[in-house]
């Protein structure tokens, strides 16, 4: 097998910019059509400033995604016939709008939830064939490695009963995760109790088996992906990687996240001891007319990962660097990761509108709760990461030898005064990333 050293993305590595900029998609279903609304809103912003070819792709330096965010991941990092992104972000909805219907089949009779949970007894609620079928259409035979910027897609294996992280960093030190998507995303999408798990094998050129995966949901290890994704660049960079900058232990001024939520449950006091004490399967699998078992762990991922990145930034002072868009307020309906009612898909599309023009929020480190803390609206604040993400990509192209504007600079050295004004030009354009939030 052989790999690529570089994203094919027109996005130049990092070491020749300021930045290391950061993507990051939650899992949640057909949640996932939240993400999807705030996604087409940053990308239309982006062509924008760059025009109507501009993608997502084109300026994030790794996009991670578990669950339904694996998913997106895959679709806006998948190359097409032209080598351009396979979908746009304005598709991600329509796919979800379309398909989710067909992958979680809604049944409105009154019986339904009864049936349901004796059927959790025995299998897992959906029988996953029109999510295998349609995700192996679209992706067909492509691989992780074949991605348009580098991608991280947490699963879990539950033969080895350890992670699997599907990562483009770790492509080069084990060639046995160079999967197909297709497969990839299946595994990470596998929700017990919801989908089957998902079992595959990769090989070499030669035909001999590298690897056997036995996996299921992401969401086991991390809902969010986040601290995931950097983990992933942290180690790429402490291994001496020539495509960043040297940088200093713990400098997260120099990374630049945003990271989605799916959305959750507004504050309720949902379960309570004195009842679960005497569940047994059945009751962690469909006590209170739910999966508490999966809600559980779902919850508590996401917002660890989120307290944990929250506390770092804000203690090294660059909290600003760190943009969390997440709505805690769904009603049980909305919050549902299956239920694809026609109504319901349309409400979550307008939860993701309405999210956009909702305060930015930060986690209150002593409750665990989003609370607005400026008047900036989401919308704002996504504005202002478009024009930095464009301009951090004008950067590291005036200052690569492999595009034009790097070239026009060969032989000049760091300090040639004709290099320092146009760098500094661009440089000092720069919105200052402690304004990200602010009006």
């Amino acid at each position: 097998m052989s790999f690529k050293e570089e994203p094919r993305s027109p996005l130049q590595p990092p070491t020749y910019g300021n930045l290391i900029t950061i993507l990051s998609i939650d899992g949640g279903g057909v949640r996932g059509i939240i993400p999807s609304v705030i996604l087409d809103f940053l990308e239309r912003e982006l062509q924008q400033l760059d025009g109507e070819d501009a993608r997502l792709a084109d300026y994030f330096d790794v996009i991670a995604g578990t669950s339904t965010g694996g998913l997106v991941t895959a679709m806006l990092t998948a190359p097409n016939e032209e080598g351009r992104p396979l979908f746009e972000a304005k598709d991600v909805k329509s796919f979800y709008l379309e398909h989710c219907p067909k992958i979680f089949p809604h049944d409105g009779n009154p019986l339904a939830p009864a049936v349901k949970v004796i059927k959790a007894l025995s299998g897992p609620q959906y029988d996953g064939e029109h999510l295998h079928k349609t995700i192996q259409e679209k992706l067909q035979e492509k691989r992780l490695h074949e991605t348009l910027t580098n991608i991280v897609i947490p699963t879990f294996d539950i033969k080895r009963l350890q992670p699997t992280i599907f990562s483009s960093y770790q492509l080069k030190k084990h060639p046995s995760l160079d999967a197909k998507l297709s497969d990839i995303c299946i595994g990470t999408s596998a929700a017990p109790t919801y989908l089957p798990s998902h079992t595959f094998k990769t090989e070499d050129s030669e035909g001999k088996l590298l690897r056997e995966f036995n996996l299921i949901d992401g969401g086991v290890v991390a809902n969010n992906p986040t601290l995931v994704a950097i983990s992933e660049v942290t180690k790429e960079i402490t291994t001496g990687s020539p495509n960043f900058f040297p940088i200093k232990p713990m400098d997260y001024g120099r990374f630049l996240v945003l990271s989605l939520g799916t959305g959750s449950l507004e504050f309720q006091e949902k379960y309570d001891a004195t009842k679960s004490s005497s569940w047994g399967v059945l009751g962690w699998l469909a006590g209170g007319g739910s999966t508490p078992l999966v809600d559980v762990f779902t919850q508590a991922s996401g917002d660890m990962v989120d307290y944990h990145i929250s506390t770092v930034f804000q203690a090294l002072h660059s909290q600003e660097n760190y943009l969390r868009i997440q709505d805690d307020t769904l009603s049980v309906d909305i919050a549902s990761m299956d239920l694809a009612t026609e109504e319901n898909l349309q409400n979550l599309v307008n939860v993701g509108e309405k999210l956009l023009k909702k305060p930015v929020t930060k986690v209150n480190l002593a409750t665990g709760l989003c609370e607005p803390y400026h008047h900036t609206t989401n919308e704002m604040a996504l504005k202002k990461f478009a024009e930095i993400l464009h301009k951090e990509k004008n950067v590291r192209e005036l200052r690569s030898p492999n595009t034009k504007g790097g070239r026009a600079n060969r032989g000049k050295s760091i300090g040639d005064p004709s290099t320092l004004r146009l760098t500094n030009t661009i440089h000092h354009s720069l919105p200052d990333l402690h304004d990200l939030n602010s009006n």
